[in-house]
């Protein structure tokens, strides 16, 4: 399928590392224009150093909704228009702990970054794609999400929010010209993955009937699609991306 994105721009959460940074190298191919957004200031300069010259570093904190705000407005600034957001940054905070043992601050902060994060952006990029009646929109969600991991709760029931969100925006914007989308992958080779318990993987793939992880280049290929202007007619939706765990 020929994908073309037509010089478009758009910001990338999480993009210094993971899921983050291969949909941001992907997306860049494409002569994107794309702003960068990570707390990780270091990783987030070297990946910028890496790319085009039209793409743009900004480190921040996304829990923090003035400075989403503030790094949103700027990214629009320069590039005169948002196209595309793709919120990957996320966390999953301690696992392998039963919910009466789940430390409430780390919930908090589970929620912050995974829901909260994608909230704010979405809330402050949404009117920019609304002056052009265009844009896309993908929330990476989780199979987590749908089924829930044991020893997961924070990060399993933040999923589970984004999906929820995901849902309302499709709905509430489906006559913009504007889409809103999530991907639920399972388990996909990443850093995150390989920080994980490795009782906690061997948890999740057992679960996966191909018996394998994903890989970041078969999400790039999905999420490439979703961004597009190909994806015209699909909105509200949970792509899966599970190795057959999903069905629904």
């Amino acid at each position: 399928m020929l994908i073309d994105f037509n010089n478009q721009a758009g910001i990338i959460t999480g993009a210094a590392s993971g899921l983050g940074t291969a949909i941001a190298e992907r997306l860049a191919t494409y002569n994107m224009r794309l702003a960068l957004f990570d707390k990780d200031k270091g990783a987030l300069q070297a990946l910028k150093n890496e790319l085009p010259s039209c793409c743009e570093a900004f480190p921040l904190d996304i829990t923090n909704e003035k400075e989403v705000q503030e790094a949103v407005n700027a990214a629009a600034g320069i590039f005169g228009k948002i196209d595309i957001l793709v919120n990957s940054a996320g966390i999953t905070g301690k696992t392998n702990v039963k919910s009466h043992e789940v430390d409430t601050d780390n919930l908090q902060q589970v929620f912050n970054v995974n829901f909260m994060g994608s909230y704010y952006t979405s809330k402050y990029v949404l009117p920019w794609m609304l002056k052009n009646n265009y844009g896309r929109i993908l929330h990476i969600a989780s199979i987590a999400g749908k089924e829930g991991n044991v020893g997961m709760l924070a990060y399993s029931a933040s999923k589970a929010a984004v999906i929820g969100m995901t849902k309302v925006q499709g709905k509430e914007y489906a006559e913009t010209g504007i889409t809103i989308n999530a991907i639920a992958p399972a388990v996909i080779n990443t850093h995150l993955v390989e920080m994980m318990p490795a009782e906690q993987v061997k948890y999740m793939t057992d679960k996966i009937p191909m018996k394998r992880c994903g890989t970041l280049e078969e999400l790039v290929d999905m999420a490439s699609y979703i961004l597009s202007p190909n994806n015209s007619f699909t909105t509200g939706f949970t792509f899966d991306l599970s190795g057959g765990r999903a069905t629904y």
